[in-house]
């Protein structure tokens, strides 16, 4: 149904971004684009021009009990090569190095959703993985298209060998 993802080891990537805490009942996704998007040519230090939407989830967020109303923290962000000059109304976050799941989604971003079913409920159990305490992510590259069928990003999911 989905390919496989491939298993990568990174060392840690620093970011510059906004954050705002959110459920997915209360996706506030949106918002938090809207705030950023004009104010990203401001940051110093990019590495790429990829934008980075992470996800920071509290210790008590399960993935096989989902609960829409649970709350984490959500970023729009870009990575770079030193956390100097900090925009205002930007901030820092480190993601510490260690091992992801990489996925490609190919699709329209608002249909994701049995893609991520298919992650946590079906390849994660059935692999040599489990999730590992560290923030979620989606790279958003050049073959990504916001609320287009043609767009593609990678979906990094922390991992560690169970």
């Amino acid at each position: 149904m989905y390919p496989e993802p491939r298993i990568e080891t990174i060392g840690e990537k620093k970011l510059i971004g906004m954050h705002i805490s959110m459920s997915h009942a209360n996706n506030r996704t949106a918002e938090l684009w809207s705030s950023f998007m004009p104010q990203r040519n401001t940051i110093p230090n990019k590495l790429n021009s990829d934008l980075y939407s992470l996800q920071i989830y509290p210790s008590t967020y399960s993935f096989q009990r989902f609960d829409p109303m649970a709350s984490f923290e959500k970023w729009a962000a870009v990575e770079v090569s030193t956390h100097s000059n900090i925009p205002e109304g930007m901030e820092a976050l480190t993601i510490p190095g260690g091992q992801y799941a990489v996925f490609t989604y190919k699709g329209n971003p608002i249909h994701a959703t049995p893609f991520f079913q298919y992650i946590f409920g079906t390849w994660l159990p059935s692999s040599e993985y489990e999730l590992d305490a560290r923030p979620h992510f989606e790279v958003l590259g050049a073959k990504y298209k916001n609320n287009d069928d043609a767009s593609e990003e990678e979906v990094w999911v922390p991992v560690r060998k169970k």
